[in-house]
């Protein structure tokens, strides 16, 4: 079930390969993401070390947040895959200049995971094909429905 998704990453990029994270959260930031209080649209994936970490997705902290903790909203978060997993992902993105882009944040087996796609990106005229396309199978649809 999803509770986020970053649309705008279809249009900014070709999505080759997808794979799904674990994220280390704080307790109140997976009770604000159950009330639907987060974004990953301008959120990104980046490599440091050995590790890969989420930066830049917003958390809203609940009004209802502890009073001896101060929640940081668009803090650093660690993403956690198996090794392996990762030295290929780490691979793919320094030799061939992929990116890794977050598409959704969704529940599996009741926990937190963020789906996030292997990009590469797309230049202005692959964005004006892609839009041409989508107007055409929408008059597509259309003629096909007034018959």
């Amino acid at each position: 079930m999803s509770i986020v998704e970053n649309r705008k990453a279809f249009h900014e990029y070709f999505i080759e390969e997808r794979y799904e994270a674990g994220i280390a959260l704080e307790g109140w930031e997976v009770k604000s993401i159950r009330a639907g209080r987060a974004q990953i649209a301008e959120a990104y994936v980046m490599v440091r070390g050995a590790e890969l970490y989420l930066i830049g997705a917003h958390i809203s902290p609940l009004p209802t947040a502890s009073t001896h903790i101060t929640p940081d909203p668009t803090r650093t978060r660690k993403l956690l895959l198996h090794a392996e997993e990762i030295r290929r992902l780490i691979g793919k993105v320094e030799q061939r200049g992929y990116t890794l882009v977050p598409l959704n944040l969704h529940y599996s087996k009741g926990r937190i995971k963020l789906e996030m796609g292997l990009g590469r990106g797309k230049l202005k005229h692959d964005k004006r094909a892609t839009e041409r396309e989508k107007e055409w199978n929408r008059e597509k649809q259309r003629l096909l429905r007034h018959r």
